[in-house]
C-alpha cells in the first residue's frame, strides 16, 4: 500500500473527492507527509457543509457555528491538531455562556464550565442537578483518560497498536477502567445516574445537538469529549466565521504543495483489475492516482461515483441501507441591529415539551455570530442563522415550492421571536434553504448530515473500503455529525496511508 503512494508515472499520489473538513484534513496531512495531492471540489466554494457564503455584505455560515479548542495548547480538537502540523492557526473570540436553551418551562443558561452548568440546573431542579453531577463525573473520568492520546496519533489499521504501545502506554492503562463505557451509549450512563425527567430531556437535547441522535443513540466518548473540552478549553468563534477555518486548511494544503481544484466535478472513480487508479471528471478529463479518497457520503460514493458491479453486492446493499439523519430547513437572515444590546449568540428553542425533540420544527437552533464578530455584517446589522430538522421526503421543485419554503420557515421565525420579538420587522436579507438546497449545493444524498447509526445498533464503516486504493472520509465514517468527528476521519485515513515512522516524525514536531 505504501509503495503505491510513490508511483512515479502518475500525475499525483492521491486524489481527494470533495473539500469538506474531512477531505481537507486528509489532503493537508498527506501533503505534509510529502505526497502529491489533488482535491477535486464540485462546488465553486471549498468547505462542504462548513463553507461560508456572502450576500449583500452579510457573511453566512452554511453549517457549523459552534467550536471549542481551536487555539489552546495541546487541544484535543482534531482540527486544531491538523492546523498545527500544517503550520496554520486561527484567531478566535472566546465567549461564555455558550448559549441559552429555551424550554417551554424554563430558559436555561448553558456555561462551558461543568460546575457553573450544574449551578444553573440547581435553580430549576436541585435533585436533577445532583444527578447531573454524577452523570458528568462518569463521563469526565472517561475524558481524562482519553485526553492523553491525541487524534493525530491514531490510524485505522492494526498498526495503531504499535503507535499507542510505544508512545501512549500510560494513557492506555488509564483507559482500562473505562473500557465498559467506551462502546456504551450515553443513555446507559444516564439511566444509571439520572431519574429527573427534565434533566433527562436536557441530556437528550445535548446529544441530539452533537450527534443528531438522542442519548440512547449517542456513544459515550462523544459526550465525554464535548463536556471535557468545553469545560477545559471553553467555547470560541473563529474570526471570519467557519469560512476562516476552511481557508486555513486550504492554505495549509497549498503550503505543503497540495492542489485544490474548484468547480471540478468528479463523475466516476476509475478501477482497473479491482483497484482504484484515478477519476473521470464531468468534462471528460481523467486524473490518475493509485489512491482515491472520497469525501462524498457513503450513499453518493457507492451509488454515483462507483458502478454497482465495482463492489461486492451484499456489502454495497448493506452500505446503501445505512439509515440517514434527516436534512434541515435553514433560515439565513441579515437584520437591522438597533436596540439589540447584550444579545447572546447561541440559542436552542424547544417549542413543545409533549413532542419529541427530534420532530421536525420542534427543536430550532439559532446562531447570531455577528454578536462576536462584527465584520460578518454591515455596520448596525446582525447576521442570523436558524435551522431545524426537516425530512427530504415530499420536497419537489414545483409551483408550490416557494410557498412550502415560507410555510416551513415559520417554526424558525417563531423560535427567533423568543430571542428578538420584532425580528420580522428587522429583516433586510432573507434566504430560506430546504433539503433540496442542501442536496443540490453540497451534492449530499437527500440533503442528509450523515448516518443515524445508534450506539450498539451497528458500526460506522471506517475509512477502508473493499476496493484496493479507495478510502472514505467524512460523516459516514465516524460517529457524530460535527466538525471534530469528520476531521478525525481525515486524520485516521491519512495516517493509515503512511508508515509509523512518517507519523512519528510529524508527531515529534507537533
Amino acid at each position: 500500500m505504501n509503495s503505491a503512494l510513490t508511483t512515479q508515472d502518475s500525475q499525483s499520489d492521491v486524489i481527494v473527492i470533495g473539500s469538506g473538513i474531512g477531505g481537507l484534513c486528509a489532503a493537508g496531512l498527506l501533503a505534509r507527509y510529502g505526497k502529491r495531492v489533488i482535491v477535486c471540489e464540485s462546488h465553486v466554494i471549498p468547505g462542504g457543509a462548513a463553507h461560508s457564503f456572502r450576500r449583500r455584505g452579510f457573511e453566512f455560515d452554511s453549517g457549523p457555528s459552534f467550536y471549542c479548542g481551536l487555539t489552546q495548547e495541546q487541544s484535543l480538537n482534531p482540527v486544531k491538531q491538523v492546523l498545527e502540523v500544517l503550520g496554520e492557526s486561527l484567531q478566535v473570540i472566546p465567549y461564555d455562556p455558550l448559549g441559552l436553551y429555551h424550554f417551554p418551562e424554563a430558559t436555561f443558561a448553558v456555561y462551558s464550565n461543568v460546575e457553573k452548568y450544574r449551578h444553573e440546573l440547581q435553580k430549576i431542579t436541585p435533585q436533577g442537578a445532583r444527578e447531573f453531577q454524577q452523570f458528568a463525573e462518569r463521563l469526565l473520568g472517561l475524558y481524562e483518560a482519553m485526553k492523553g492520546i491525541p487524534t493525530l496519533a491514531l490510524r485505522s489499521d492494526w498498526q495503531v497498536i504499535l503507535v499507542l504501545m510505544k508512545r501512549y502506554l500510560p494513557s492506555l492503562l488509564k483507559m482500562l477502567p473505562y473500557l465498559p463505557i467506551v462502546q456504551a451509549s450515553v443513555g446507559n450512563i444516564m439511566d444509571s445516574t439520572v431519574q429527573d425527567s427534565w434533566v433527562r430531556r436536557l441530556i437528550d437535547l445535548e446529544c441530539f445537538l452533537l450527534s443528531g441522535l438522542k442519548a440512547h443513540g449517542t456513544i459515550a466518548p462523544e459526550v465525554a469529549f464535548m463536556l471535557g473540552e468545553r469545560s477545559r478549553a471553553g467555547v470560541e468563534y473563529p474570526l471570519g466565521g467557519s469560512g476562516a477555518l476552511v481557508k486555513a486548511l486550504v492554505r495549509g494544503l497549498k503550503r505543503w504543495g497540495g492542489q485544490l481544484r474548484l468547480g471540478c466535478h468528479v463523475e466516476q472513480i476509475l478501477l482497473e483489475s479491482g483497484q482504484a487508479v484515478g477519476v473521470r471528471l464531468q468534462n471528460g478529463e481523467v486524473l490518475q492516482a493509485p489512491i482515491v479518497i472520497s469525501n462524498a457520503t457513503i450513499w453518493d460514493t457507492y451509488n454515483h461515483l462507483l458502478r454497482p458491479e465495482d463492489l461486492p453486492a451484499s456489502y454495497r446493499q448493506a452500505a446503501l441501507d445505512t439509515p440517514a439523519v434527516a436534512s434541515f430547513m435553514h433560515l439565513h437572515l441579515g437584520i437591522r441591529a438597533h436596540g439589540l444590546d447584550n444579545l447572546i449568540g447561541h440559542h436552542v428553542v424547544v417549542h413543545d415539551s409533549s413532542q419529541d425533540i427530534t420532530v421536525p420544527g420542534n427543536t430550532c437552533m439559532i446562531s447570531i455570530p455577528s454578536v462576536w464578530d462584527a465584520t460578518l455584517a454591515p455596520e448596525g446589522h446582525h447576521v442570523v442563522h436558524a435551522y431545524t430538522l426537516e425530512s427530504f421526503a415530499g420536497w419537489e421543485r414545483n409551483e408550490e415550492y416557494e410557498e412550502k419554503k415560507k410555510e416551513k420557515a415559520q417554526s424558525l421565525y417563531t423560535a427567533l421571536e423568543k430571542v428578538i420579538p420584532n425580528i420580522r420587522e428587522r429583516v433586510e436579507v432573507e434566504l430560506i434553504g430546504t433539503p433540496l438546497t442542501h442536496a443540490h449545493y453540497l451534492r449530499r444524498y437527500q440533503g442528509t448530515y450523515g448516518p443515524a447509526i445508534a450506539a450498539g445498533k451497528g458500526m460506522f464503516t471506517s475509512t477502508q473500503t473493499p476496493i484496493k486504493g479507495l478510502y472514505r472520509v467524512g460523516d459516514s465514517t465516524m460517529p457524530g455529525i460535527g466538525v471534530p468527528a469528520v476531521a478525525a476521519s481525515g486524520i485516521l485515513c491519512a495516517n493509515s496511508l503512511v508508515t509509523v515512522q512518517e507519523m512519528a516524525e510529524v508527531l515529534n514536531n507537533s
